[in-house]
């Protein structure tokens, strides 16, 4: 069985006799005529995108990170044989190069 039909309270929203689409002419002592509806202000249009020029040291930054972070890991292996801080010190430094890599535009 369906369910009931929902009751809205509501009313005729126009006058009897008279259409939707039909408007009352406004009364006022303005003696301006122009009925226009303006242009919608809700809507802002997206800022121009600036042409960003990347700063010379973001791929001198993204080299040294990612050189740095090789020569570190390696030095783990040839120097500090009994630590693993260069491991971990060299991985952030290729992650802190890659992430660099994506700030290069």
């Amino acid at each position: 069985m369906a369910p009931p039909k929902r009751k809205t309270g509501g009313g005729r929203v126009t006058e009897k006799g008279s259409r939707p689409g039909d408007r009352p002419t406004p009364r006022s002592n303005s003696t301006h005529t122009d009925h226009e509806v303006a242009a919608s202000s809700r809507y802002t249009p997206k800022p121009k995108r600036q042409q960003l020029i990347p700063p010379n040291w973001i791929p001198v930054i993204m080299l040294v990170l990612l050189i740095g972070g090789g020569l570190l890991i390696m030095a783990r292996y040839l120097i500090f044989t009994e630590s693993n801080w260069p491991t971990l010190a060299g991985l952030i430094a290729i992650l802190g190069g890659l992430y660099t890599a994506t700030k290069w535009q």
